[in-house]
């Protein structure tokens, strides 16, 4: 028992003065070390009630009343999670009942259910204020019955209201609105999904009018069926094939990593600039990642935490559908697109903060090489190296506790890693190899960096003061059986 309280009163003091990895002063903020927290506004916070007319919390095809003033007032929550930026829905002024947003009246107009346009600037100024930056969901492909071009039927295909690109008239229109809310809102960047329902032409044009308002500009692009799909105009997809990989290995327990490390290698191929492109666990157009779990009858919480390290660590940026962080359940749309709830349990908003946190401090996550340093049924290893910064991140997806080797030769010498999300120290063997132990269900992310030393100085400062407790503890008891 002495021996255990002897140790737990050092440590603190063994880890001081060797951990220099996170000192490395990132440059010009860049869009891959953003991590990105989307909202569906009506099912997030309703934060002004003079604006909840037609709500209805039983009918799950009605708006339920988030709006504006319920994402500002969770502004702060968001940000001490780590979150960067924040992706609203679809917010033009809509028809009926289309609380996603989908079925645009006005494209000039805010919906009023969620606020008004200076409500929503005022938004984008309280989150810039917080160094967060905000991103809307751009409808391209469709508008509602109601809107004023439905009277112009080249406007669109056939009888839908599936808009026909290759009309001039309406691709300058579109275009107009979307380079209209850059200037007015002061936003950061469009998320737009349906990407392939227009033509390279028309997002070239799309990308060169909001790119020439504001440089660092970001558009996001997502497909539905879930195939690669790249265009210059964009800066980053929302990567699904790697989504369904990821969903498939982490929802249960024991499965193989091979698909999803492949899926990883695939994009960093494939596309031109795959560290920014969204990775996903799920989106508002597919059921929930909790969905899958609760399937498999495992606990969700440990299930997330596996996933999120993943996409946390690896090229991309994380891309995190709201209500994630309580493991929010849901099926099909609409059942994917409950009610937000902010009384839960913290250990995944903990778990969640602590990556978060590390992304913002170690640009080796956000900026780095990718190399797989062992990869075995639901073990992996992977090195993510940027430039003097060295990072090794384990990922434990079995029933079981793993022993990995790394040899010498692929790590430097006479260093060791420090574990930052649990706290383990991983000392070079005899041989000079480094032998990483993890518990099942588990995940680390280690630093290399010099040997821990002890500091004489200071552990004999700290020998005087307990010496010094000692004493007055025997005096106190001195005293005390003089009296009685």
């Amino acid at each position: 028992m002495m021996k255990r309280a002897i140790c737990l009163l050092l440590m603190p003091f063994l880890l001081i003065g060797g951990l220099h990895t996170s000192a490395l002063e990132k440059e010009d903020r860049l869009w891959q070390d953003e991590t990105i927290y989307y909202i569906l506004v009506d099912r997030f916070l309703n934060g002004d009630e003079s604006n909840d007319f037609e709500v209805d919390l039983q009918n799950t095809e009605a708006y339920y009343g988030g709006d504006f003033a319920g994402i500002i007032e969770k502004l702060d929550y968001l940000k001490d999670m780590g979150f960067t930026t924040i992706a609203l829905s679809s917010i033009f002024d809509n028809g009926g009942k289309s609380y996603r947003g989908d079925q645009v009246i006005n494209f000039y107009e805010t919906e009023k259910h969620f606020g008004t346009i200076a409500e929503l600037q005022q938004l984008v100024k309280e989150a810039h204020k917080r160094n967060m930056k905000v991103m809307l969901e751009f409808v391209a492909d469709t508008v509602s019955s109601e809107h004023e071009w439905a009277e112009k039927s080249s406007y669109f295909h056939g009888n839908s209201f599936k808009l026909n690109h290759m009309n001039e008239q309406l691709s300058e229109e579109l275009i107009a609105a979307a380079g209209w809310w850059v200037e007015k809102a002061d936003i950061d960047g469009y998320y737009i999904n349906h990407t392939q329902a227009a033509p390279s032409i028309f997002w070239d044009a799309f990308s060169e009018e909001v790119k020439d308002l504001k440089s660092d500009f970001y558009i996001l692009g997502s497909v539905t069926e879930g195939s690669v799909f790249e265009e210059k105009s964009f800066d980053g997809m929302v990567d699904l094939p790697l989504m369904e990989e990821l969903r498939s290995a982490f929802a249960d327990i024991d499965v193989n990593l091979t698909k999803t490390i492949d899926a990883t290698e695939k994009a960093l191929t494939q596309y031109s600039h795959p560290e920014l492109n969204g990775t996903a666990l799920d989106t508002i157009s597919t059921a929930r990642f909790t969905h899958d779990i609760l399937e498999t009858d495992l606990y969700p919480g440990t299930r997330w935490n596996l996933a999120l390290a993943y996409t946390y660590t690896t090229p991309g940026i994380p891309f995190v559908l709201y209500g994630s962080e309580i493991a929010l359940d849901g099926g099909a749309p609409p059942d994917n697109q409950q009610l937000m709830g902010f009384r839960a349990d913290k250990e995944l908003i903990n778990y969640i903060t602590n990556l978060g946190r590390l992304r913002q401090e170690l640009p080796a996550l956000t900026r780095g090489t990718f190399e797989v340093m062992h990869q075995d049924s639901g073990m992996v290893v992977f090195k993510r190296m940027y430039k003097s910064e060295v990072l090794l991140v384990a990922i434990n997806n079995t029933s079981k506790t793993q022993e990995v080797t790394i040899p010498k030769d692929q790590l430097e010498n006479d260093k060791e890693l420090r574990g930052l999300l649990n706290g383990e120290i991983v000392r070079q063997l005899s041989d000079g190899d480094y032998k990483i132990v993890l518990d099942r269900e588990a995940a680390e992310i280690y630093a290399m960096a010099d040997k821990t030393g002890l500091n004489i100085g200071f552990i004999a400062a700290l020998a005087m003061v307990w010496l010094g407790f000692a004493l007055f503890i025997y005096l106190v008891m001195k005293r005390s059986k003089q009296k009685r």
